[in-house]
């Protein structure tokens, strides 16, 4: 398998460039978990990111039909993810023991988009149409707040900065690859089994984090640094409301991307029907 090694390689080649023309720290900074820098959201290279984003949610609608068609372009692009989702957390796990800074109270898989990363890379494996539904609702709605309001604290070129983006971007990018790659869709049905997933996942977590005095899914505290629970109101009432919203937003990623456009391709498929009886 070559991906990983490529993955290296693309990083590896920024991060010399960025140490060479811009010289902010060292190479061997990039891994030091004590990083004199902090991010600062909506920052140049924060801004990069969301640009990266669109133009490969963009790069890979408009591409779908030919990737659909072309075998071996479909299966770059999802062991590509794959190994985006698993070996960025393999990365992550041994930063943390090899720095000394590992704790189970911050650094075991149990955020939401940590269990969201796991499921999309069984899900891509797998082909799974049972865990599809869960991915591109919790999956894109957990991961695209946490792009447009990481928390996060080390900066460009720091590793988590890259172990960061480059998992959430990916968990935005796998649902919609089966989605219009592999022609997989939500339900009306399925938003609701997931809020009871979630709602499982939340209590399970809450019982970790009473057992092991841990914030995991942020259901103790907010996070530190600013996101949009700081507009919801304090602990536990942002809880509530962020179900709420959660809801109200699955219920507007189905209505906008699948429903509507479905009911508008009926109405002008029977308009069709209708005027050529006429003729």
């Amino acid at each position: 398998m070559e991906l990983p090694f490529l993955n290296f390689v693309f990083y590896g080649n920024i991060l010399i460039f960025h140490s060479l023309f811009k010289g902010r720290c060292p190479i061997i900074s990039i891994f030091d978990p004590n990083y004199p820098h902090v991010f600062q959201a909506f920052s140049l290279e924060h801004m990069l990111i969301l640009g990266l984003l669109v133009l490969l949610i963009l790069g890979l609608y408009f591409c779908r039909n030919w990737i659909r068609n072309n075998r071996f372009a479909g299966s770059f692009i999802k062991w590509m993810l794959i190994t985006a989702l698993v070996l960025s957390e393999i990365c992550l796990q041994v930063w943390y023991v090899s720095s000394g800074i590992w704790d189970r109270t911050t650094s075991l898989p149990l955020e939401l988009c940590s269990l969201t990363m796991l499921l999309s890379a069984i899900m891509l494996m797998t082909d799974s149409r049972a865990i599809y539904p869960f991915i591109y609702f919790a999956g894109i709605g957990g991961a695209l707040q946490a792009v447009l309001t990481p928390s996060l604290d080390y900066p460009f070129p720091h590793f988590r900065f890259f172990h960061f983006f480059v998992v959430h971007l990916a968990i935005i990018i796998a649902p919609l690859y089966m989605t219009w790659i592999r022609g997989y869709r939500p339900s009306w049905k399925s938003i609701g089994w997931t809020m009871v997933y979630l709602n499982a996942a939340a209590i399970i977590v809450g019982f970790i984090n009473f057992a092991l005095g841990s914030n995991y899914m942020f259901l103790m505290r907010k996070p530190s640094a600013p996101s949009l629970l700081d507009l919801l109101g304090p602990h536990p009432l942002y809880l509530i409301i962020e179900e709420m919203f959660a809801l109200v937003l699955f219920i507007g990623m189905y209505a906008i991307f699948f429903a509507i456009p479905d009911r508008i391709r009926s109405s002008l498929k029977a308009g069709k029907i209708s005027s050529e009886s006429s003729l």
